[in-house]
């Protein structure tokens, strides 16, 4: 994968999910308010927790610039690509299983695809081989 693309789709997913993480981790209920969704009061602390951990997988994808930066061993960026897309995986499953038995909104589904999508481009750049050529 030329470094340029391998850059930018970092910075995306890294910044993406910071951001979102942050927010949620700051104002829960107004983050899922800008999201058009709308969750019970009394969720917000669930919602800051979820924000904790979805700042955490954002941290995991800067430091992936970090590493593209330092021209580390490419294992080193694989091994941040596994494991964001193991959560990212287990996020979009979760999602879109919870929104088609009606637990949760629709506009959850642009969460959903937005992961499963990482989850694809990261898992398909695996098996082959994008981090190891330029």
């Amino acid at each position: 994968m030329r470094r340029s693309v391998l850059l930018a789709y970092q910075w995306v997913t890294g910044i993406s999910d910071l951001g979102a993480g942050t927010l949620l981790y700051l104002a829960p209920l107004l983050t899922m308010q800008m999201m058009g969704l709308h969750p019970p009061a009394a969720t917000a602390p669930y919602l800051a927790y979820i924000g904790a951990f979805v700042t955490s997988v954002g941290l995991s994808c800067l430091y992936g610039v970090y590493l593209i930066a330092q021209n580390a061993d490419a294992s080193r960026l694989e091994t941040v690509w596994l494991l964001t897309a193991f959560a990212r995986s287990a996020v979009a499953i979760y999602l879109i299983k919870s929104i088609v038995v009606g637990e949760l909104e629709t506009p959850w589904v642009s969460i959903a695809l937005f992961d499963a999508a990482c989850v694809l481009i990261q898992c398909v750049g695996l098996r082959m081989g994008w981090l190891r050529h330029d």
